[in-house]
């Protein structure tokens, strides 16, 4: 399965968005598709056997709108071109790479122009590709197509706002000026030369039309495919009035002055403009709501200075090679993910990870791209580069998590792909009806073009969408990395969180406390033992006995079998002799006497310490108790869950004595001890059983099946690639403060879609019956003008924009 984010063109409501999803699902081989309105972005999933991404894309210019690859153009100059079968050999050897999509050069001015899909292919591919056919490429300027056209399609909107306010404010004081009282010179006065009065609106109201000319070529295109969104609602509303203004002339220039009051002129013109002004702040608006990724992205610098046969290069980011020599000096961003070999230094990772204090780093330390190098100079050989980088994971997560749909988005997407079919009949039967019962046809005609104006579904379909964005956007900043609008819904409902215990509320560094020997016998050589034997074992308790066998400098014994026993220990043969080293369970198992060593065990479980039984040939020889420190944060963010109102529970292998001494020191409701690693996902399932929606957190391999299971799996960022892929939510500072800052963030996101639904309903539900006529017939003489309607519209958009925007201030709550 291949997953891709297209940018769509030409979407202008909810109903466009339903209609690219309606194209590209009829797609064999497409599993899933889903559009997000407020960023223009299409997520889908599909089958490379069955569909191609051509096919794709054509579908959907078909209905009417184009799907467009992420893409990103380079200008560059070629060195070593000597005629223009030189340029035509830089040419091909471009055009051979997958994920070049266009190449062209210029062999006056000796530059290649070329677009590429930076997710397919790195500029350094292209040119070592370049370079492998004989010339030499130099780079120099960068062009975020996409980025252009939403800046164009913005200065677009307000040029023609500008235009169509040039040509309607006029037209409106020489329609209803007379009405205000203000004085028409003779030559345009109604009462005078009513033809002159009706030909100067039309005159003032054409340019309107021309501008906005989109609208009728949209709208009347998707009302042909029998798929109308709101441009056909605005454009059948406008012509309609336009159209009987012309009528209207006719009749006038025939002796019928009576035509005078019934010109329509300038509701059309109004309308246009208000809509393009909507237009125009939706977009500004839209712009903001992404802004966290753009943050995001402009955290990586554009060169990075390598270390090449002892003398410093400025290179590109792109260029950057795995085992590069990267030297970064006091107040530069690292320019991408790797390990330090020389130097010391502090390092800002707050944009990454939330975390505001700057975190020390020497030697063997990892280093991640975008942070910023604070004090010392530091070299260090990247490892991870381009796609690969933390940032760009970082980035690619919030993106998809945004172009995924809520479940609570489902029912507004429903109702927007009924809903512009259903206005335009109730537009008809309305205004018919009036007409039909003796009322005029300026009344009937109020009526319908109301009826269409009022009723765009673009409130519906922004609601949840913009508010995922933010929402989503603003766990970045938080260093919580929320996966999918999924996610972001169901973590508001959790009733229980199950903290995985070594290395999630523990530090998962435990370290040797107590060494218990039967019979005097010898301590030294027990830990010699257990630790030859742990070697090749890679727990957290085994690595505790190593290393202070290590920090005593005994000798590691040549292990001749080793045999890992998830949940009970190891079975180890050393020195010829056979030892066993685990819980419990492993020496009941094996028939070994605890002797008088249980009392023992049992007192150092209850101080929360991990007892280790060690058998050699099956006689008990002692115990090894090893204790992990528990985490500053666990303590403080399990309160904040129980003010919450959440029940919190922890998971572990260890014995129950030990878990529960663990337990009570941070104030666990439920301890789930002595669980064997595949068991972890039972025991979630247990809790769901009861009827309660679970958060699992782990960091372990061991906790991934139990993460999948869980309604909300939480992965912490220090953990294993694993338990990071199989979570919902991942928290990059590994702070479990965390875990109520993103059930917070979720509470507030949903709370906050809630009240855009509401508003978008409720706007509809009012708006409608009133340009159908309901207040005349409740014996209120008002009918609503077609104008009001238009800017009524125009702002239920702005407005649920502006509300979802508010989420932007949201800050964790202690």
């Amino acid at each position: 399965m291949k997953n891709e984010i297209l940018n769509i063109e030409g979407m202008t409501c909810a109903a466009c968005a339903k209609a690219v999803e309606r194209s590209a699902k009829k797609v064999p081989g497409v599993l899933d598709a889903n559009v997000n309105f407020a960023s223009e972005k299409l997520s889908i999933s599909f089958n490379e056997e069955e569909a191609k991404l051509e096919d794709i894309q054509r579908a959907i210019e078909k209905s009417g709108y184009k799907a467009l690859v992420e893409t990103s153009t380079k200008t560059l100059s070629i060195e070593g071109m000597t005629c223009s079968a030189c340029a035509k050999a830089v040419e091909r050897a471009s055009k051979k790479i997958e994920g070049v999509i266009e190449a062209n050069v210029n062999f006056a001015t000796e530059k290649l122009t070329i677009t590429f899909q930076p997710s397919k292919v790195r500029m350094s591919e292209i040119k070592a590709a370049v370079e492998k056919s004989g010339y030499k490429l130099v780079e120099e300027a960068t062009v975020d197509l996409h980025k252009e056209k939403k800046e164009q399609e913005r200065k677009s909107l307000w040029r023609k706002f500008v235009i169509s306010a040039v040509f309607t404010i006029p037209l409106l004081i020489i329609s209803m000026g007379h009405m205000m009282g203000l004085m028409l010179p003779e030559i345009i006065d109604p009462m005078h030369n009513p033809l002159n009065f009706a030909l100067v609106q039309l005159v003032l109201t054409l340019p309107v039309v021309i501008v906005g000319n989109r609208f009728y070529k949209v709208g009347f295109k998707t009302l042909y495919r029998r798929e109308p969104n709101m441009d056909s609602l605005i454009a059948i509303g406008t012509l309609a009035a336009t159209l009987y203004g012309v009528f209207a002339v006719y009749k006038i220039s025939l002796g019928e002055t009576d035509y005078v009051m019934q010109l329509y002129f300038e509701s059309a013109a109004v309308i246009l403009t208000l809509i393009t002004l909507g237009k125009y702040l939706e977009t500004v608006t839209k712009g903001k709501t992404s802004e966290a990724i753009k943050k995001l992205m402009g955290l990586a610098p554009k060169t990075a200075t390598i270390l090449k046969d002892g003398k410093e290069i400025e290179i590109s980011i792109d260029d950057v090679e795995v085992d590069d020599i990267i030297l970064v000096k006091p107040g530069e961003k690292l320019p991408v993910d790797g390990l330090v070999i020389e130097g010391f230094t502090s390092i800002d990772e707050s944009m990454l990870t939330g975390e505001s204090i700057p975190v020390e780093k020497n030697i063997g330390d990892k280093v991640t791209g975008g942070s910023i190098n604070k004090n010392g100079s530091i070299k260090y050989k990247a490892t991870r580069v381009g796609k690969d980088t933390a940032l760009a994971q970082i980035i690619k997560l919030v993106e998809e998590a945004q172009g995924t749909k809520a479940p609570i988005a489902k029912m507004a997407d429903i109702i927007s792909g009924y809903f512009v079919p259903i206005v335009i009949v109730l537009a008809i039967v309305s205004s018919l009806a009036w007409r039909l019962t003796g009322h005029s046809t300026t009344f009937a005609l109020t009526i319908f073009i109301s009826i269409l104006v009022i009723a765009c579904p673009c409130a519906l379909g922004l609601a949840t969408p913009t508010a995922i964005m933010v929402g989503t956007g603003k766990g970045a900043e938080y260093g919580v990395l929320i996966k999918s609008g999924e996610a972001l819904e169901a973590a508001h409902k959790i009733q229980t969180v199950v903290f995985d215990k070594t290395g999630t509320i523990t530090e998962g560094k435990p370290k040797v406390t107590d060494i218990l020997t039967v019979n005097n016998f010898n301590e030294e050589y027990l830990l010699q033992i257990a630790a030859s034997g742990e070697k090749g074992s890679e727990h957290p308790l085994g690595e505790a006995i190593v290393k202070s066998a290590e920090e005593r400098g005994l000798d590691f014994k040549a292990v001749e079998s080793f045999n890992s026993i998830p949940g009970h220990g190891i079975h180890v043969n050393i020195d010829g002799h056979e030892v066993l080293l685990g819980n419990k369970k492993l020496m009941e198992e094996n028939n070994i006497s605890l002797e008088n060593m249980e009392d023992a065990s049992n007192k150092l479980a209850e101080e929360g310490k991990t007892p280790m039984y060690v058998s050699i040939d099956s006689k008990l020889s002692g115990i090894i108790a090893v204790a992990d420190t528990v985490k500053e944060s666990s303590r403080r963010a399990i309160e904040k869950l129980h003010k919450m109102g959440i029940e919190v529970a922890m998971i572990t292998g260890d014995n129950r004595r030990t878990a529960e001494a663990i337990g009570r020191q941070v104030g666990i409701d439920r301890v789930l001890a002595e669980v064997l690693p595949e068991d972890k996902a039972k025991e979630v399932k247990k809790l769901q059983e009861e009827g309660k929606k679970v958060a699992m957190v782990g960091d372990g391999v061991n906790d991934a099946p139990a993460l999948v299971v869980a309604d909300i799996g939480i992965a912490i960022g220090s953990g294993t690639d694993v338990a990071i892929e199989s979570a919902d939510i991942v928290l990059m500072r590994s702070d479990l403060m965390d875990v109520p800052t993103a059930i917070q963030l979720s509470k507030k996101t949903i709370t906050n879609i809630k009240e855009n639904l509401f508003w978008a309903f409720a706007y509809n539900t009012i708006g409608i019956p009133v340009a159908m006529g309901i207040l005349p017939l409740l014996g209120i003489d008002i009918l609503l003008n077609p104008m009001i309607a238009g800017a009524a519209m125009s702002f239920s958009s702005v407005s649920v924009l502006l509300n979802a925007l508010r989420l932007k201030t949201f800050k964790p709550y202690n």
